[in-house]
């Protein structure tokens, strides 16, 4: 059996989803599994055993330069000529439905009372129900679980198996170990902890801290970060390769609601998520080792409040106290 998964974007939905593959090969030894992703998420994939082919398209290009919707489309058909069996359409979104259309005549995707562009589901020969506002990871297992008539339990998730991978041939281009690592940026403003409450964190933990960053405000952090506290290292920028490996040979992660604190999850490391203006119980999965540290803020998961920055108001000793108890555990 040949089926394609088509979850383009972003870092986190894509790691949420993929947790189920190890489920899906224990249970069907010889399906062959492909991945539709945005090719800036690529390297997220690569290198999981439970994949067998990475196919990449870039509809992100569609935005700079209209003509390159042919180019796209053109090379979803040229996907769909390997005559997949299934296509689970498990973002749930206008352009992945039509990505899985292409791809294949038989669909299955949510339904449509279950995702916020409900159009999409108008593109799908099955349907499964499970409400938006429930936990993502859930979501994601449900709908490839279903798909295939496979029951993905809790209890399966809990005791997961680490599920990303990466070169280990090459040197990191950090030579510290035993170091916390600490993301401060994230998607968008009202997502991201204060730089001088960071700084307290730091201050406050007895630890190496390493501190990564994708981007120049992200940088900027990170230098003042490393010029105000003596245990504070700035890393050199990473590819998803490295980043991968630095979050996995780490004690701690701290960061918020992102992709790379969501990879500590997802390799079994320790993680604080720090949430304001995102619901903690949709976007993560509470574990022995991976807590949160959420706002007062009210969430509603249908409707984000673009005006809530109420992780701002989070104080650094609740982040610092959870830090000392999941070290010491």
């Amino acid at each position: 059996m040949k089926i394609a998964i088509v979850k383009l974007s972003a870092m986190g939905d894509i790691i949420h989803a993929m947790v189920a593959l190890q489920f899906i090969k224990q249970a069907k030894l010889e399906i062959q599994i492909d991945w539709i992703v945005e090719q800036a998420f690529a390297q997220v994939l690569k290198n999981n055993p439970h994949i067998d082919n990475i196919l990449p398209i870039n509809l992100k290009s569609i935005k700079e330069n209209k003509m390159a919707l042919f180019s796209e489309i053109k090379r979803v058909k040229s996907y769909a000529k390997n005559n997949y069996d299934l296509v689970i359409d498990a973002q749930g979104l206008l352009k992945s439905a039509i990505t899985s259309k292409l791809l294949g005549k038989k669909v299955v995707g949510f339904s449509k009372d279950s995702i916020r562009e409900g159009i999409a589901s108008h593109f799908y020969s099955q349907t499964i129900d499970i409400a938006y506002e429930e936990n993502a990871i859930e979501r994601n297992v449900k709908i490839l679980g279903e798909s295939l008539n496979l029951n993905i339990t809790q209890e399966n998730i809990l005791n997961k198996q680490p599920f990303l991978h990466f070169e280990t041939s090459k040197d990191l281009p950090i030579t510290i170990d035993n170091y916390i690592l600490l993301i401060v940026g994230a998607s968008v403003e009202n997502k991201i902890y204060p730089k001088e409450k960071f700084l307290e964190v730091t201050r406050n933990i007895n630890e190496k801290i390493v501190v990564i960053w994708a981007n120049d405000y992200e940088k900027e952090v990170a230098q003042y970060l490393e010029k105000e506290a003596s245990n504070v290292l700035v890393s050199p920028k990473l590819n998803l390769d490295e980043l991968k490996r630095i979050i996995a040979e780490s004690k701690l992660v701290i960061g918020g609601d992102t992709g790379p604190t969501h990879m500590a999850w997802a390799l079994n490391v320790p993680s604080i998520t720090i949430f304001g203006n995102t619901p903690e119980y949709r976007n993560t999965y509470l574990t022995a080792i991976n807590k949160v540290v959420k706002s007062d803020t009210y969430v509603n998961p249908l409707k984000l409040d673009k005006n809530d920055f109420s992780i701002r108001d989070i104080q650094p000793h609740s982040i610092v106290n959870l830090a000392k108890e999941l070290l010491n555990a």
